[in-house]
């Protein structure tokens, strides 16, 4: 086994590493999620933590880790015997996020449950997890149907394994730590709620230590075992003051003055639900012991406040999570402790005396100024835009460098306030990934119909199998015992439910959207799209067309934050290249389809359909810019792409051109007004009647076959 890389030799990132070792002194904290850029060491402070942990006392031969003092009445293996136990070491269990249902909640084999009545049962992840850590990295890319799974074992404290009638339970308490990078896309809010604490993560600016996070991971490449023993007398020093801190902790006094700060500061940043308070009060209390003291005081209830409430104040996918430190100091000092404050005492792992290197601590910290540290990186994104987009999505996409302008180009815009919008969905029936846009066939939904199974068998269809299997019971010798099953009488459930698809956006940004504050309008209208996408878990992708050329503003990503990001600073101004739109949208698209094949794409043509430049589309010289267009639009009509045009023109006079456009797509057209979801009843209708009525015979075959 690899040695891992030692928690104290993590260089810098204060908050991430106290709010890990928070946990380790009060699990029932809840578990952290940390997000932030690739290369910040996320993973790497995560797997070290398992180290800090003590060990665990279990029932020996169990494969659930049974407490010996209080084993699980229910557990599998048991029922256990009274009697000394054994330690073993803290476990840290990684969930990958391609693992199957089976791997994460464990298997049960149908075959000999129907046939033999016995209950043979493999455990999975979660078995393995209990009494540790559960760590998933990548969360946010994480299926849906695990989510649910981990959503129910974390709210229960038990996993179940349901196979038509066929029960398993066992106990399921696990620390569970989620890292993630923005950029990728955003945590459902349920499950982001059962985070615990929250912490916001970035590499650091300062020279020096850059230099000793490169110095350390280099000597860790070259000697792992030798870099850990240098290490080993602080991650010595950190496991004592955890073990010390779980002692203390049952005698930390939770006072009247800090449950009070603590529901004024939770009523004050206005968070749902009671579960905040209450992991506040937890994350004060493990301050107050990891501190060494047996009472909680305000800078206890002020740094669990930065840590436990930044990701459950969120309102809007667009909204940057954060906490405002000047309010939560003027709702904290309305409560003042009733004895005069001593000075500050370490809240981190990084006491003890510096070493002369740059981070100052055998925890590899950089000396701090007095007071808590604030879990986000905005003081090294100062000049961020307003509304507080995420830093790593600021850069502008590249945007032609000479255009064909009928005018001088225009700044950005804001967007006009979003709006709900009704869905859009793919027609026909697809196999994508889990979503909640178009129908699928997915793992989970309504139960439509039966068939061999394809590889291990997950969803049995009881009446199929038994049908099946019920006509060569004379012929294998059945003598009233009940049914002779046999592997080829099972039968897998087909079911249907909602897939995410690819929504690529392709908005028109020429001189002409500029009108009549006209491209506020436009942002406003994607920005509600956007939004729903999120929602509905999808991908998404953004082409902007102006002048000579289309650009790929953002390519592919579950991150709608990027989008919204990359739409808020679009300028305006230039031709109208509509044939380059739709070409680099059909190139895209191709590309996608090789990359995954199972998610269905849904084209949004934004644009008043108006075509007066070639852009840069080769080859056709004798055409026209709208020849050009219509003739581009037909060709992704053919590949059967499902298309929805909408139409920006405004004023009294209208050329219509958006519904030719939309013609020749295949697909309806809306007005701005029309994509509210009080107006917008008839929409989905109309997909689907369109694509079916104006799509080639190829197209069609190929959808009856999905």
């Amino acid at each position: 086994m690899s040695t891992p890389y030692p928690f104290t030799a993590v260089v810098g990132q204060t908050d991430l590493r106290l709010a890990l070792l928070l946990n380790a002194v009060s699990p029932a904290v809840g578990g952290v999620l940390v997000r932030g850029e690739k290369g910040t060491a996320k993973s790497t402070a995560v797997r070290a933590l398992s180290a800090l942990l003590p060990q665990v006392d279990v029932v020996s031969g169990c494969r659930f880790s049974c407490a010996p003092t209080a084993p699980d009445p229910a557990c599998p293996d048991g029922p256990h015997e009274p009697g000394p136990g054994g330690l073993r070491p803290a476990r840290m269990v990684e969930l990958p996020v391609g693992a199957s249902e089976d791997r994460l909640v464990g298997a049960l084999d149908i075959e000999r449950a129907l046939a033999e009545g016995v209950k043979a049962f493999e455990p999975g992840l979660l078995a393995d997890a209990h009494r540790g850590i559960l760590y998933v990295d990548e969360v946010n890319l994480l299926h849906d149907h695990l989510i649910d799974l981990l959503l129910d074992a974390a709210a229960m404290g038990a996993s179940y394994v349901e196979r038509e009638g066929v029960s398993v339970r066992h106990a399921a308490r696990f620390l569970l730590v989620g890292t993630m990078n923005p950029e990728e896309g955003e945590l459902r809010p349920q499950l982001l709620d059962r985070f615990g604490l929250t912490v916001e993560v970035a590499a650091s600016r300062e020279p020096a230590q850059r230099v000793e996070v490169v110095r350390r991971r280099l000597a860790y490449e070259d000697d792992p075992a030798g870099f850990a023993t240098r290490w080993a007398g602080d991650e010595h020093e950190v496991r004592a003051r955890v073990v010390a801190a779980r002692a203390l902790l049952p005698k930390v006094s939770l006072g009247d003055t800090a449950l009070l700060q603590i529901a004024a500061t939770c009523a004050g940043f206005e968070v749902d639900g009671m579960r905040a308070d209450i992991v506040m009060a937890r994350t004060a209390t493990a301050l107050a012991a990891w501190a060494g003291r047996t009472d909680v005081r305000k800078e206890d209830v002020r740094q669990a406040a930065l840590l436990a409430l930044p990701h459950r104040r969120r309102r809007n996918p667009f909204d940057a999570p954060g906490l405002d430190e000047d309010m939560l100091d003027r709702i904290l000092d309305e409560f003042p402790d009733e004895e005069p404050e001593p000075e500050p005492e370490p809240e981190g792992p990084d006491d003890g005396d510096p070493d002369g290197g740059p981070d100052g601590g055998p925890g590899g910290t950089p000396p701090q100024e007095d007071g808590p540290q604030d879990p986000g990186p905005s003081a090294e994104t100062p000049e961020a835009p307003e509304g507080g987009e995420a830093p790593a999505e600021a850069p502008e996409a590249p945007q032609p460098a000479a255009q064909e302008s009928t005018g001088p180009e225009q700044a950005a815009v804001g967007a006009a306030e979003p709006f709900r919008t009704k869905m859009l969905s793919v027609p026909g029936l697809g196999e994508g990934a889990s979503g909640r846009r178009s129908r699928a066939r997915t793992a989970h939904g309504r139960t439509t119909g039966a068939q061999r199974p394809r590889g291990h068998l997950t969803k049995l269809h009881l009446t199929a199998t038994i049908q099946a299997a019920a006509p060569h019971q004379k012929a294998r010798g059945r003598d009233g015992r009940g049914l002779v099953i046999r592997k080829d009488d099972l039968r897998q459930a087909t079911r249907e439910g909602r897939e995410g698809n690819l929504v690529l956006f392709v908005v028109d940004a020429s001189g002409s959207m500029a009108a009549r504050q006209r491209m506020s309008a436009v942002k406003g209208a994607v920005l509600s799209l956007l939004l729903d996408a999120y929602q509905r878990r999808d991908k998404v992708g953004l082409i902007t067309f102006r002048g000579a050329t289309a650009d790929l503003a953002l390519p592919p990503t579950s991150s709608v934050d990027a989008a919204a990001a990359r739409l808020e600073q679009l300028p305006t101004g230039g031709r109208t290249p509509l044939a380059a739109g739709l070409l680099k949208a059909h190139e895209v698209l191709r590309i996608e389809r090789l990359r995954d094949p199972s998610r269905r794409p849904l084209l949004v043509v934004v644009t008043d359909g108006r075509a007066t430049s070639a852009g840069n589309v080769g080859g056709r010289t004798d055409s026209s810019p709208r020849e050009l267009a219509g003739h581009s639009a037909r060709l992704l009509q053919a590949g059967g792409v499902a298309s929805v045009v909408v139409d920006c023109e405004s004023g009294p006079v209208r050329l219509g051109l958006a519904g030719v456009l939309a013609r020749d797509l295949g697909g309806p057209a809306v007005t701005l007004d029309g994509l509210r979801a009080d107006s917008l009843a008839g929409l989905v209708k109309n997909v689907r009647t369109a694509v079916t009525s104006t799509a080639s015979p190829h197209s069609s075959n190929n959808r009856r076959a999905a």
